[in-house]
Protein backbone atom coordinates (compact mmCIF):
# COMPACT_ATOMS: atom_id res chain seq x y z
CA UNK A 1 0.00 0.00 0.00
CA UNK A 2 1.41 3.40 -0.94
CA UNK A 3 1.17 6.43 1.31
CA UNK A 4 1.02 10.16 0.70
CA UNK A 5 4.38 11.94 0.80
CA UNK A 6 5.03 15.46 2.06
CA UNK A 7 6.24 17.68 -0.77
CA UNK A 8 6.25 21.06 1.02
CA UNK A 9 9.71 22.66 1.13
CA UNK A 10 9.98 22.99 4.91
CA UNK A 11 10.92 20.84 7.91
CA UNK A 12 8.40 18.12 8.76
CA UNK A 13 6.24 19.14 11.72
CA UNK A 14 6.20 16.58 14.53
CA UNK A 15 4.27 16.18 17.79
CA UNK A 16 5.44 13.94 20.61
CA UNK A 17 2.79 11.94 22.44
CA UNK A 18 4.00 10.77 25.83
CA UNK A 19 6.43 12.56 28.14
CA UNK A 20 7.83 9.58 30.00
CA UNK A 21 11.37 8.25 29.69
CA UNK A 22 11.27 7.32 26.01
CA UNK A 23 9.49 10.54 25.04
CA UNK A 24 12.36 12.40 26.66
CA UNK A 25 14.77 10.47 24.42
CA UNK A 26 12.85 11.22 21.23
CA UNK A 27 12.58 14.96 21.81
CA UNK A 28 16.30 15.71 21.29
CA UNK A 29 16.25 13.63 18.10
CA UNK A 30 13.44 15.73 16.62
CA UNK A 31 15.34 18.87 17.62
CA UNK A 32 18.63 17.63 16.17
CA UNK A 33 17.33 16.36 12.83
CA UNK A 34 17.64 19.08 10.17
CA UNK A 35 14.47 17.90 8.46
CA UNK A 36 12.10 17.92 11.45
CA UNK A 37 10.57 20.47 13.77
CA UNK A 38 9.04 19.71 17.18
CA UNK A 39 5.78 21.68 17.28
CA UNK A 40 3.98 20.18 20.28
CA UNK A 41 4.01 17.69 23.14
CA UNK A 42 1.08 15.70 24.51
CA UNK A 43 0.78 13.83 27.79
CA UNK A 44 -2.20 12.78 29.88
CA UNK A 45 -0.46 14.70 32.67
CA UNK A 46 -0.05 18.03 30.92
CA UNK A 47 2.36 19.37 33.56
CA UNK A 48 4.72 16.48 32.82
CA UNK A 49 4.89 17.50 29.16
CA UNK A 50 5.38 21.14 30.13
CA UNK A 51 8.21 20.24 32.52
CA UNK A 52 9.90 18.00 29.94
CA UNK A 53 9.74 20.77 27.34
CA UNK A 54 11.12 23.34 29.79
CA UNK A 55 14.08 21.09 30.60
CA UNK A 56 15.01 21.29 26.92
CA UNK A 57 14.60 25.06 26.84
CA UNK A 58 11.28 24.83 25.01
CA UNK A 59 9.20 27.00 27.34
CA UNK A 60 6.97 28.23 24.50
CA UNK A 61 6.27 24.79 23.02
CA UNK A 62 2.53 24.04 22.81
CA UNK A 63 1.62 21.28 25.28
CA UNK A 64 -1.69 19.63 26.03
CA UNK A 65 -3.37 16.63 27.63
CA UNK A 66 -5.46 16.35 24.44
CA UNK A 67 -4.00 14.89 21.27
CA UNK A 68 -6.90 16.14 19.16
CA UNK A 69 -6.36 19.68 20.42
CA UNK A 70 -2.74 19.72 19.25
CA UNK A 71 -3.60 17.99 15.97
CA UNK A 72 -6.13 20.73 15.31
CA UNK A 73 -3.95 23.58 16.52
CA UNK A 74 -0.53 22.65 15.14
CA UNK A 75 -1.41 20.59 12.04
CA UNK A 76 1.62 18.28 12.26
CA UNK A 77 2.85 16.03 9.50
CA UNK A 78 3.50 13.21 11.96
CA UNK A 79 3.41 12.18 15.59
CA UNK A 80 5.83 10.04 17.57
CA UNK A 81 3.79 7.70 19.74
CA UNK A 82 5.69 7.23 23.01
CA UNK A 83 2.72 6.21 25.14
CA UNK A 84 2.32 2.96 27.08
CA UNK A 85 1.46 -0.04 24.86
CA UNK A 86 -2.15 -0.09 26.06
CA UNK A 87 -2.62 3.39 24.53
CA UNK A 88 -0.88 2.73 21.21
CA UNK A 89 -4.03 1.76 19.34
CA UNK A 90 -6.13 4.76 20.35
CA UNK A 91 -3.34 7.30 19.81
CA UNK A 92 -2.22 5.89 16.46
CA UNK A 93 -5.70 5.50 14.98
CA UNK A 94 -6.69 9.00 16.16
CA UNK A 95 -3.71 10.52 14.33
CA UNK A 96 -4.12 8.44 11.18
CA UNK A 97 -7.80 9.33 10.88
CA UNK A 98 -6.78 13.00 11.05
CA UNK A 99 -4.42 12.45 8.11
CA UNK A 100 -1.27 12.48 10.28
CA UNK A 101 1.49 9.88 9.82
CA UNK A 102 2.74 7.94 12.85
CA UNK A 103 6.14 6.76 14.05
CA UNK A 104 5.50 4.55 17.08
CA UNK A 105 7.47 2.93 19.82
CA UNK A 106 7.18 -0.84 20.00
CA UNK A 107 5.15 -2.91 20.35
CA UNK A 108 2.72 -1.85 17.64
CA UNK A 109 -0.22 -2.88 19.83
CA UNK A 110 -1.20 -5.19 22.67
CA UNK A 111 -3.21 -7.57 20.47
CA UNK A 112 -3.01 -8.66 16.86
CA UNK A 113 -6.60 -7.55 16.36
CA UNK A 114 -5.68 -4.02 17.40
CA UNK A 115 -2.66 -4.10 15.10
CA UNK A 116 -4.73 -5.19 12.12
CA UNK A 117 -7.14 -2.31 12.65
CA UNK A 118 -4.21 0.13 12.88
CA UNK A 119 -2.77 -1.12 9.59
CA UNK A 120 -6.21 -0.80 8.01
CA UNK A 121 -6.49 2.77 9.31
CA UNK A 122 -3.11 3.64 7.77
CA UNK A 123 -4.16 2.16 4.42
CA UNK A 124 -7.49 3.96 4.46
CA UNK A 125 -5.85 7.30 5.30
CA UNK A 126 -2.93 6.66 2.91
CA UNK A 127 -0.52 7.70 5.63
CA UNK A 128 2.80 6.20 6.72
CA UNK A 129 2.62 4.20 9.94
CA UNK A 130 5.87 2.67 11.17
CA UNK A 131 7.16 1.10 14.38
CA UNK A 132 10.71 1.87 15.43
CA UNK A 133 12.44 -1.39 16.34
CA UNK A 134 15.52 0.46 17.51
CA UNK A 135 17.77 -2.59 17.84
CA UNK A 136 17.67 -3.18 14.10
CA UNK A 137 20.04 -0.22 13.85
CA UNK A 138 22.66 -1.53 16.29
CA UNK A 139 25.92 -1.58 14.37
CA UNK A 140 26.82 -5.01 15.76
CA UNK A 141 23.44 -6.46 14.75
CA UNK A 142 23.81 -5.00 11.27
CA UNK A 143 27.22 -6.70 11.05
CA UNK A 144 25.70 -10.01 12.14
CA UNK A 145 22.88 -9.63 9.61
CA UNK A 146 25.42 -9.06 6.82
CA UNK A 147 27.49 -12.04 7.99
CA UNK A 148 24.45 -14.34 8.08
CA UNK A 149 23.69 -13.34 4.49
CA UNK A 150 26.99 -15.03 3.56
CA UNK A 151 25.78 -18.43 4.79
CA UNK A 152 23.34 -19.24 1.99
CA UNK A 153 19.92 -20.76 2.80
CA UNK A 154 19.51 -21.04 6.58
CA UNK A 155 18.35 -24.12 8.43
CA UNK A 156 18.78 -23.11 12.06
CA UNK A 157 18.76 -19.81 13.95
CA UNK A 158 18.96 -19.64 17.75
CA UNK A 159 18.97 -16.85 20.31
CA UNK A 160 19.31 -16.90 24.08
CA UNK A 161 18.44 -14.08 26.46
CA UNK A 162 19.26 -14.35 30.16
CA UNK A 163 19.13 -11.36 32.47
CA UNK A 164 18.75 -11.03 36.29
CA UNK A 165 16.44 -8.03 35.98
CA UNK A 166 14.72 -6.62 39.09
CA UNK A 167 14.02 -2.98 38.26
CA UNK A 168 10.93 -3.17 36.02
CA UNK A 169 8.08 -2.95 38.54
CA UNK A 170 5.48 -3.23 35.77
CA UNK A 171 6.93 -6.62 34.83
CA UNK A 172 5.61 -7.96 38.12
CA UNK A 173 2.06 -7.27 36.92
CA UNK A 174 2.37 -9.39 33.75
CA UNK A 175 1.29 -13.00 33.29
CA UNK A 176 4.24 -13.73 30.96
CA UNK A 177 6.74 -10.87 31.47
CA UNK A 178 9.47 -12.22 29.18
CA UNK A 179 7.14 -12.85 26.25
CA UNK A 180 5.04 -9.73 26.78
CA UNK A 181 7.92 -7.30 27.26
CA UNK A 182 11.32 -8.38 25.95
CA UNK A 183 10.71 -11.09 23.36
CA UNK A 184 9.57 -8.66 20.63
CA UNK A 185 13.16 -7.39 20.38
CA UNK A 186 14.62 -10.81 19.68
CA UNK A 187 11.76 -12.02 17.52
CA UNK A 188 12.03 -8.93 15.31
CA UNK A 189 15.81 -9.32 15.16
CA UNK A 190 15.35 -12.93 14.04
CA UNK A 191 13.19 -11.75 11.15
CA UNK A 192 15.66 -9.01 10.27
CA UNK A 193 18.67 -11.34 10.34
CA UNK A 194 17.09 -14.27 8.50
CA UNK A 195 14.78 -12.48 6.07
CA UNK A 196 12.19 -15.13 6.95
CA UNK A 197 8.66 -14.78 8.31
CA UNK A 198 6.85 -16.87 10.93
CA UNK A 199 4.67 -19.83 9.98
CA UNK A 200 3.89 -21.45 13.35
CA UNK A 201 5.19 -21.68 16.93
CA UNK A 202 5.23 -23.99 19.92
CA UNK A 203 6.09 -22.18 23.16
CA UNK A 204 6.34 -23.00 26.84
CA UNK A 205 6.40 -20.14 29.36
CA UNK A 206 7.13 -21.04 32.97
CA UNK A 207 8.23 -19.83 36.40
CA UNK A 208 11.46 -21.28 37.86
CA UNK A 209 11.43 -21.89 41.59
CA UNK A 210 14.11 -19.29 42.29
CA UNK A 211 12.48 -16.37 40.49
CA UNK A 212 11.34 -13.15 42.14
CA UNK A 213 8.56 -12.67 39.56
CA UNK A 214 4.98 -13.79 40.23
CA UNK A 215 4.47 -14.47 36.51
CA UNK A 216 6.05 -16.89 34.04
CA UNK A 217 9.34 -15.04 33.49
CA UNK A 218 11.11 -17.72 31.46
CA UNK A 219 10.25 -19.22 28.08
CA UNK A 220 11.36 -21.44 25.23
CA UNK A 221 9.83 -21.16 21.76
CA UNK A 222 10.35 -23.02 18.48
CA UNK A 223 9.24 -21.14 15.38
CA UNK A 224 8.82 -22.61 11.94
CA UNK A 225 9.76 -19.88 9.49
CA UNK A 226 9.37 -19.55 5.74
CA UNK A 227 11.90 -21.53 3.72
CA UNK A 228 11.91 -24.35 6.28
CA UNK A 229 14.05 -22.40 8.79
CA UNK A 230 13.64 -23.23 12.49
CA UNK A 231 14.21 -20.36 14.89
CA UNK A 232 14.51 -21.22 18.57
CA UNK A 233 14.39 -18.75 21.43
CA UNK A 234 15.03 -19.39 25.09
CA UNK A 235 15.48 -16.97 27.93
CA UNK A 236 14.69 -15.71 31.39
CA UNK A 237 14.32 -12.45 33.30
CA UNK A 238 15.60 -14.32 36.38
CA UNK A 239 18.98 -15.62 35.23
CA UNK A 240 20.89 -16.94 38.28
CA UNK A 241 24.25 -16.21 36.63
CA UNK A 242 26.17 -15.71 33.38
CA UNK A 243 23.87 -13.03 31.91
CA UNK A 244 23.83 -12.45 28.18
CA UNK A 245 23.94 -9.03 26.57
CA UNK A 246 20.66 -7.15 26.31
CA UNK A 247 20.51 -8.34 22.70
CA UNK A 248 21.08 -11.98 23.65
CA UNK A 249 23.52 -14.44 22.10
CA UNK A 250 23.00 -15.83 18.59
CA UNK A 251 23.97 -18.66 16.26
CA UNK A 252 22.95 -19.14 12.61
CA UNK A 253 23.65 -22.24 10.51
CA UNK A 254 23.30 -22.28 6.74
CA UNK A 255 24.37 -24.24 3.70
CA UNK A 256 27.80 -22.59 3.56
CA UNK A 257 28.68 -22.31 7.25
CA UNK A 258 27.85 -20.98 10.70
CA UNK A 259 27.91 -17.49 12.26
CA UNK A 260 27.89 -16.61 15.96
CA UNK A 261 27.34 -13.32 17.75
CA UNK A 262 27.51 -12.41 21.43
CA UNK A 263 24.99 -9.59 21.02
CA UNK A 264 27.54 -6.85 21.54
CA UNK A 265 30.78 -7.23 19.59
CA UNK A 266 31.62 -8.25 16.05
CA UNK A 267 30.21 -11.58 14.80
CA UNK A 268 32.37 -14.53 13.81
CA UNK A 269 31.84 -17.02 10.99
CA UNK A 270 33.21 -20.43 10.08
CA UNK A 271 32.70 -21.93 6.64
CA UNK A 272 31.59 -25.46 5.90
CA UNK A 273 34.27 -27.60 4.27
CA UNK A 274 34.99 -26.45 0.73
CA UNK A 275 33.36 -23.03 1.15
CA UNK A 276 34.40 -19.51 2.09
CA UNK A 277 32.28 -17.10 4.12
CA UNK A 278 33.05 -13.58 5.24
CA UNK A 279 32.39 -12.12 8.68
CA UNK A 280 31.62 -8.40 8.83
CA UNK A 281 32.74 -5.88 11.41
CA UNK A 282 30.73 -3.01 12.80
CA UNK A 283 30.76 0.12 10.71
CA UNK A 284 31.69 3.50 12.17
CA UNK A 285 29.17 5.23 14.40
CA UNK A 286 27.24 7.70 12.21
CA UNK A 287 26.81 9.96 15.27
CA UNK A 288 30.27 9.93 16.92
CA UNK A 289 30.57 11.56 20.30
CA UNK A 290 26.83 12.07 20.63
CA UNK A 291 25.03 10.70 23.66
CA UNK A 292 21.80 9.13 22.45
CA UNK A 293 19.41 6.23 22.82
CA UNK A 294 20.33 3.47 20.37
CA UNK A 295 18.49 3.44 17.07
CA UNK A 296 16.28 6.51 17.42
CA UNK A 297 18.24 8.82 15.11
CA UNK A 298 18.51 6.10 12.47
CA UNK A 299 14.83 5.22 12.75
CA UNK A 300 13.82 8.86 12.48
CA UNK A 301 16.01 9.30 9.41
CA UNK A 302 14.37 6.33 7.66
CA UNK A 303 10.91 7.62 8.60
CA UNK A 304 11.64 11.13 7.33
CA UNK A 305 13.09 9.71 4.11
CA UNK A 306 9.93 7.66 3.71
CA UNK A 307 7.66 10.67 4.14
CA UNK A 308 9.67 12.52 1.49
CA UNK A 309 10.19 9.73 -1.05
CA UNK A 310 7.46 7.15 -0.48
CA UNK A 311 10.03 4.46 0.34
CA UNK A 312 8.80 2.51 3.41
CA UNK A 313 11.18 2.31 6.39
CA UNK A 314 12.14 -1.02 7.95
CA UNK A 315 9.43 -0.69 10.58
CA UNK A 316 6.58 -0.12 8.12
CA UNK A 317 3.40 -1.43 9.74
CA UNK A 318 2.75 -4.01 7.03
CA UNK A 319 6.08 -5.64 7.92
CA UNK A 320 6.25 -5.01 11.67
CA UNK A 321 2.92 -6.68 12.33
CA UNK A 322 4.68 -9.98 11.55
CA UNK A 323 6.97 -9.51 14.56
CA UNK A 324 4.00 -8.74 16.80
CA UNK A 325 2.29 -11.85 15.46
CA UNK A 326 5.23 -13.92 16.72
CA UNK A 327 4.63 -12.58 20.24
CA UNK A 328 0.88 -13.05 20.24
CA UNK A 329 1.13 -16.56 18.80
CA UNK A 330 3.81 -17.54 21.34
CA UNK A 331 1.51 -16.33 24.13
CA UNK A 332 -1.39 -18.32 22.69
CA UNK A 333 0.79 -21.42 22.46
CA UNK A 334 2.05 -21.02 26.04
CA UNK A 335 -1.51 -20.70 27.32
CA UNK A 336 -2.97 -23.53 25.25
CA UNK A 337 -0.05 -25.95 25.27
CA UNK A 338 -0.40 -26.46 21.52
CA UNK A 339 1.43 -25.50 18.34
CA UNK A 340 -0.15 -22.37 16.91
CA UNK A 341 -0.20 -21.37 13.23
CA UNK A 342 0.65 -17.72 12.58
CA UNK A 343 -1.69 -15.83 10.27
CA UNK A 344 -1.27 -12.09 9.80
Amino acid sequence: MTFTIVEADRPLRGVLVGAGFIGGQWAPELLAHPGTELVGWVDVAEDRARTAAAELGLDGLPVSASLTALLDGEEPDFIVNCTVPQAHHEVTVTALRRGVSVLSEKPMAVTLEEARSMVAAADEARRLFAVNQNRRYMRSLVAFRRTVAELGPLGLLTSEFFMPYREGRFLHTLEHPLLQDMAIHLFDAARAVSGADPVSVYCESFRPGWTWYPGACSATAIFEMTGGLRYTFTGSWSAPGHPTSWTGTWRAAGTLGTACWDGAGDPTAEAAKGHVVRSYKQEADPFPGRRRYTGLAEGLEEFVTGLRTGRPPQGDCHDNIRSLAMVTAALESARSGTRVPIAI
